[in-house]
C-alpha cells in the first residue's frame, strides 16, 4: 500500500482505525439524513437551501472552535469536541420518540449533520497533520486514508441493510457508539506520540516547528489566518469551487432519485408511505458502491499516483473526471449515466482527492492546522453549498432550466477549478522548502 518504516505501524494503524470508525459513524447517519429531508415536500430544494443555514452557523462555530483550541491541549480539544457531538446524537434519538418533534426533525438533523461531518473530519486530519511531519505524512496518509474509505463503505452498507429492520432513528445510537470509540483512540494516539516526541533527542528532518502538543495553541479565530496567507486563501477558494461543482451534481442526482421514487409509488412497486425508506435504502446502496470503488483506489492507486506522479498529477485527476462525467450527462441525461459518473467522481474525491487535500496542510503551522483548517474545510466548503443554492434558485427555480443546464454550468466552474489547482501546487512546492509560511 505504501512505505512504512520501523516503529511507525502502531500509530498509523491506530489513526487508520480511528478514521475508519469516524467515517462509519458518519455514513451510518448520512443516508438517514437524506431520507428524512427528501420525504418532505420539495425535499431536493430544501437540501440546497439549508446549506445557507449551515454556513451561517459555521460563521459562529469556527471562531468558537478556534477560541477553544487556543485554550486547551490537543487531546482535550479532539476528545472534547467528539464527545460533544455524541451527546447531540443521543438528544436527536430522544427527540425522535416525541411525535411533534419528529415531524420537524428532517430539517434540523440535516443542518446538524452538515456541521458534524465537516468539523469532525477536519479535526481528525488536523490531528493527523499535527502527529506527522511532511516526510512521514506523505508516506503514511495513503494508509490512513484506507481507513476512511473502508469506514465509509461499511457505514453505507450498514444503513442499506439495517434501515428497514432496525429503523433509521436507532441508527443514531449506532453512530454515537462508534464516535465514543473514536474519542478513546484520539487520546491513545496523543499519549503514544507525546511519549515518542519527548524521547526523540533530534527532530526528524521536515518536522513542524511548533510547541509541545500538550500545550494550548496561539490564540486565533481561523478566518484571520486564512485571509492573512496567500496559500490558505487559495485553499479556501479551491474548497468553495470544487464543492460548488459537487453540490450541483448532488442536486441533480437528488432530483432524479426523487423522480424514481415517485415513479415507484405510481407503479405500485412501493407504498406511498414507504418513499422515505426507499430513498434511504437507495442512497445507502449508492454510497456503498461509491465507497467500495474508493477503497480500491485508496488501497492500490493513491500512494502510487502520489509517488510517481507527484501532487500535481494527483490533484488534477478529479476535475478531469468531473468534466468527463458532466459531458457524458449532457449527451445522455438519464439517471444511470449520472449515477455512474457521480460514483466515479465521488470515489476519486473520497480517496485520492481527500488524501492529497490533507497532504497540502503538512507544511503549515499547528495553528493553521487546527484553526484555519476548520475554516477552510467547513465554512468555505459550505459556502460552495451556498453558491450552489444560488444556482438552484436562479437557474432551476427562477429560470426553470433543466438538469442539462446544470451540467453546462459545472463545466464552466471546473475550468476555474483547474486554474486554482495549478496555483496551489506551485505554492505548496514553495512552502515545502520552508515549512514556516510567511504572511502576504
Amino acid at each position: 500500500m505504501t512505505d512504512v518504516h520501523h516503529g511507525e505501524a502502531p500509530t498509523a494503524l491506530l489513526l487508520t482505525l480511528n478514521v475508519f470508525l469516524l467515517l462509519t459513524a458518519y455514513y451510518v447517519i448520512k443516508p438517514v439524513r437524506e431520507g428524512l429531508i427528501l420525504e418532505l415536500e420539495g425535499g431536493a430544494e430544501y437540501k440546497s437551501f439549508m446549506s445557507g443555514a449551515i454556513a451561517l452557523l459555521l460563521v459562529v462555530l469556527v471562531p468558537a472552535y478556534a477560541a477553544f483550541a487556543s485554550r486547551v491541549a490537543r487531546n482535550r480539544l479532539v476528545v472534547g469536541v467528539t464527545v460533544f457531538f455524541v451527546i447531540h446524537l443521543l438528544l436527536f434519538y430522544l427527540a425522535s420518540n416525541v411525535p411533534t418533534l419528529r415531524a420537524q426533525l428532517g430539517l434540523v438533523f440535516y443542518v446538524w449533520v452538515g456541521v458534524f461531518n465537516m468539523m469532525l473530519v477536519a479535526q481528525f486530519w488536523a490531528f493527523a497533520n499535527d502527529v506527522y511531519d511532511q516526510e512521514r505524512g506523505k508516506r503514511l496518509f495513503p494508509l490512513v486514508g484506507i481507513g476512511a474509505s473502508l469506514g465509509a463503505a461499511l457505514g453505507a452498507k450498514v444503513t442499506a441493510v439495517l434501515a428497514e429492520p432496525l429503523g433509521r432513528y436507532q441508527l443514531m445510537l449506532v453512530s454515537a457508539g462508534l464516535l465514543t470509540l473514536c474519542a478513546g483512540l484520539f487520546h491513545w494516539v496523543h499519549v503514544r506520540e507525546s511519549a515518542r516526541t519527548a524521547a526523540e533527542s533530534v527532530p526528524r528532518r521536515g518536522a513542524q516547528r511548533s510547541s509541545d502538543s500538550s500545550a494550548p495553541q496561539k490564540r486565533g479565530f481561523g478566518f484571520d489566518l486564512v485571509f492573512k496567507h496567500r496559500y490558505l486563501r487559495l485553499l479556501a477558494a479551491f474548497s468553495l469551487t470544487f464543492t460548488l461543482v459537487n453540490t450541483n451534481g448532488e442536486y441533480m442526482l437528488s432530483k432524479l432519485f426523487k423522480e424514481a421514487a415517485s415513479a415507484a409509488v405510481k407503479s405500485g412497486q412501493i407504498a406511498a408511505d414507504g418513499a422515505g425508506n426507499y430513498l434511504t435504502a437507495e442512497y445507502g446502496d449508492f454510497y456503498f458502491y461509491v465507497n467500495v470503488a474508493g477503497v480500491l483506489l485508496q488501497t492500490f492507486a493513491v500512494s502510487r499516483i502520489v509517488k510517481f506522479g507527484g501532487l500535481k498529477i494527483a490533484f488534477l485527476l478529479l476535475p478531469v473526471i468531473s468534466a468527463l462525467g458532466q459531458s457524458a450527462f449532457l449527451l445522455l441525461p438519464v439517471l444511470g449515466v449520472l449515477r455512474l459518473s457521480k460514483t466515479a467522481e465521488n470515489a476519486t474525491d473520497y480517496s485520492l482527492n481527500n488524501t492529497v487535500r490533507n497532504m497540502l496542510w503538512l507544511p503549515t503551522t499547528r495553528e493553521m492546522k487546527y484553526q484555519a483548517k476548520q475554516a477552510v474545510d467547513t465554512f468555505f466548503v459550505r459556502m460552495g453549498d451556498v453558491a450552489s443554492t444560488a444556482v438552484v434558485a436562479g437557474a432551476g427555480v427562477g429560470l426553470g432550466l433543466g438538469l442539462r443546464a446544470f451540467a453546462l454550468i459545472n463545466l464552466c466552474i471546473i475550468a476555474l477549478w483547474l486554474v486554482l489547482a495549478g496555483l496551489i501546487v506551485r505554492e505548496n512546492e514553495r512552502l515545502s522548502a520552508d515549512p514556516a509560511p510567511e504572511g502576504s
